[in-house]
């Protein structure tokens, strides 16, 4: 028979070129293990000379993932079941330091991108297949990494490739919390609250098929995201990692998100819009995490619990049901999901539990699994097996609601409830453990189908994404996609459209190129940072001299300037301490004290803040506008304010002449529309409150419920509201999603 393949050398690793059908990938050390059927080539995975119904490219996903399943071992599916700890692809990193204390103390690894030995460990000993690469130096080091990680595995048992994953890793400030420094020379796009804020669903898809082929430039298949939590509550500290809090916008975000990751099309289709260019999304947090009592976060001890006082369950929902789970594209739905944290207190009306959401059976199974039909992957957040620590520490374990039982325990209670994979867990022991408690309690036959459930649902990920064909990348082809000039440009050009004119008196805005203007120096308090590690106070420099030279004149005497920019953040607070104990989240700069507070908490233990009193971290922020104000009578002050959460503007508004807002920005987006190089044309994708007193009094569960504040130019800055160089901005936008 004619032969219809042919085999091409790359660095470490073979090309199998099929004639009209599927290209393969195999380590050189294993060219020998290829079978040729009816004239095409095969990968003999599990080396045992036939080719098996999961080694065959020609039959569906579903024939050889039926195959496949039944040829794993229990220990083979328990590997399936767990996603690793957060691995840093580079030395000496910050995740590295502050996460895994002496994991690189020992390092023999050659070159950053070898695989340590803990690594290897996971993968062979533990047949660990799913990788968190939280950190990577840059793209072409994150392909090395992959590359070497594939052919580890590829002789091990079935040969079953490994699924790498990701969070977020476009946005511009690398070292960002929740993105973990992800790092790599990308293209640089808003995070999520600045997608939300263009109110345009098909930049949000542009940017899924532009990082989707960056990420698989990277060797990632899997995206941890998005985080389509409705932030209904405006004090939440992952306010900038969601598109916001109106329903109708978060939805076709979602929807758009996903279709961008998922999607591939032409010859780089496999089967049913999935491909070489996918990346499955894994949609979080179900069933939503931003309403956190008191606007807390349930990454700490002190926000373990989601509470409904507006009884709003179904409305955090719909970004899931009516986005993520109903997609325009070929793939049809999310094809994973990651439950909070959070105990959703008194959600679960059948069985009664105020246990986390991954443990809850109702909230997995009842909801998710039989009402809404979701069959995909459900990952649970990191570290929720493992055992509690501080209340006010990031790192401990995230075992709410059950914290008596044991690692194996928790792990078998998760199971039963329906999810199907752990987060943050190296260590297939409490697996096997759980195998072993339900085979006491159910029986051998219906814990082999348990676990058999599992694991189709966990390889159908790997093989939607052409990894069993060739998992293998050319590391000059990476260098070219990562952060291609039309990639970088279109990120750039979204960034611009994410920023947000709220107040241009007398249109001071935009500036004259070469405008004298003074930038007073930010002075910042003590803080803390994600890790709850202790920062002095200092003095920042807000922005680099040489770029804005480019763009205007700058003084450092007020007096001799034709204008000033104060560049702030937003307020930040601490929710709790372990001398005061709970404490308010202040939206405002000033001292707060919670006078108008619930006098008790909701949900479990007594966690009131009532009548107690916080500061803010940066309240100097307010001081120099205030100051700035006070040196420049009647020349213009413009306030330019990353926002990580709505913040009360009430304290300065009237001391500025105009008030810019933006999530995270590149600086010279911020210089391009201050001199009028682009026009701002974003809305506001959340309310800005009134006052604190606003804040109080709405439901964590329900958005859109606070009274805005109005400015003295007579605009209010609620949802949907934004303006350009001609006045308050109204288009499709505005009708399609703004207030009605």
């Amino acid at each position: 028979m004619e032969k219809k393949w042919e085999m091409i050398q790359k660095d470490g690793y073979v090309l199998i070129v099929n004639k009209g059908g599927a290209t393969l990938g195999i380590q050189t050390d294993n060219k020998d293990r290829i079978l040729e059927q009816d004239g095409f080539a095969f990968k003999d995975l599990n080396g045992n000379g036939k080719l098996d119904p999961y080694e065959d490219w020609r039959l569906p996903f579903s024939e050889r993932i039926k195959d496949l399943v039944k040829r794993l071992s229990i220990e083979e599916i328990a590997g399936l079941m767990l996603y690793s700890s957060h691995q840093a692809i580079a030395r000496n990193s910050l995740l590295s330091e502050m996460m895994y204390p002496g994991q690189n103390a020992q390092d023999t690894r050659q070159h950053v991108y070898d695989l340590t030995e803990g690594q290897k460990k996971f993968l062979k000993d533990d047949k660990l297949r799913h990788v968190l690469m939280a950190m990577a130096d840059d793209a072409v080091t994150a392909a090395k990494w992959s590359n070497q990680a594939q052919a580890f595995v590829e002789s091990l048992g079935l040969g079953i490739p490994v699924n790498i994953s990701s969070d977020p890793r476009h946005t511009p400030s690398v070292t960002a919390e929740f993105n973990m420094g992800a790092g790599g020379d990308i293209s640089i796009w808003p995070d999520h609250i600045g997608l939300a804020a263009t109110f345009d669903p098909n930049v949000v898809k542009q940017f899924g098929l532009i990082a989707s082929k960056e990420y698989r430039a990277m060797g990632i298949t899997t995206a941890l995201s998005p985080q389509i939590d409705l932030s209904s509550d405006p004090r939440w500290n992952r306010f900038t990692g969601t598109f916001g809090e109106v329903t109708d916008l978060a939805v076709d975000m979602a929807r758009a998100y996903c279709d961008g990751f998922q999607t591939s099309e032409g010859v780089q289709e496999i089967e049913g819009g999935w491909g070489f260019d996918s990346v499955n999304a894994m949609a979080k947090h179900w069933p939503g995490g931003g309403s956190g009592e008191g606007g807390r976060d349930a990454h700490y001890g002190f926000g373990k619990y989601a509470v409904y006082p507006g009884n709003n369950l179904e409305e955090q929902l719909k970004p899931f049901i009516n986005g993520a789970f109903k997609l325009d594209g070929k793939t049809s739905s999310a094809s994973a999901v990651m439950p909070y944290y959070t105990i959703s207190y008194g959600i679960d009306t059948r069985y009664g539990e105020n246990v986390g959401n991954s443990y809850n059976k109702y909230i997995i199974t009842d909801l998710l699994r039989q009402k809404y039909g979701f069959d995909g992957v459900i990952c649970t957040d990191w570290l929720i097996t493992s055992d509690f620590g501080d209340l006010d520490k990031v790192l401990g374990g995230k075992c709410w609601g059950v914290e008596t039982l044991s690692i194996a325990e928790r792990h078998y209670k998760i199971l039963m409830a329906g999810v199907d994979q752990f987060g943050g867990n190296n260590d297939i022991k409490p697996v096997l453990d759980a195998y072993e408690m339900g085979v006491k309690e159910k029986g051998e036959h219906y814990m082999r189908e348990r676990f058999e459930l599992s694991a189709a649902r966990l390889l159908r990920n790997i093989f939607r994404t052409g990894l069993f064909e060739n998992p293998y990348l050319d590391t000059e082809e990476s260098r070219k996609i990562a952060g291609r000039a039309d990639f970088v440009r279109l990120g750039y050009e979204a960034q611009v459209k994410s920023v947000v004119l709220l107040k241009n008196k007398g249109n001071v805005l935009p500036l004259a190129k070469k405008t004298k203007v003074y930038i007073p120096i930010r002075h910042l308090g003590k803080s803390t940072d994600w890790f709850g590690r202790s920062i002095e106070a200092r003095d920042v420099s807000p922005i680099s001299r040489t770029l804005l030279e480019n763009f205007f004149e700058v003084t450092d005497n007020p007096e001799n300037a034709d204008g000033a920019i104060c560049f702030i953040g937003s307020p930040k607070s601490l929710p709790y301490s372990k001398e005061k104990g709970y404490l308010p989240i202040s939206l405002q700069y000033r001292p707060y004290t919670a006078k108008s507070a619930r006098k008790e908490s909701i949900a479990g233990e007594d966690r009131s803040y009532y009548n107690k009193t916080t500061t803010t971290e940066n309240e100097s922020d307010l001081d120099m506008i205030l100051d700035t104000r006070k040196l420049m009578p009647g020349k213009p002050v413009i306030v330019v304010a990353n926002a990580k959460n709505p913040f009360i503007v009430s304290e300065f508004e009237t001391a500025c002449d105009a008030l810019i807002l933006h999530f995270g920005v590149r600086a010279q987006v911020l210089l391009d529309i201050l001199s009028g190089t682009a026009e701002p044309s974003a809305l506001l994708p959340f309310q800005m409150p009134l006052d604190m007193e606003t804040v109080e009094a709405q439901f964590e569960d329900v958005p859109r419920d606070m009274k805005p504040y109005k400015d003295e130019c007579g605009n209010t800055y609620d949802f949907a509201f934004g303006s350009n160089w001609h006045g308050v901005i109204s288009d499709w936008r505005t009708v399609k999603y703004g207030p009605k």
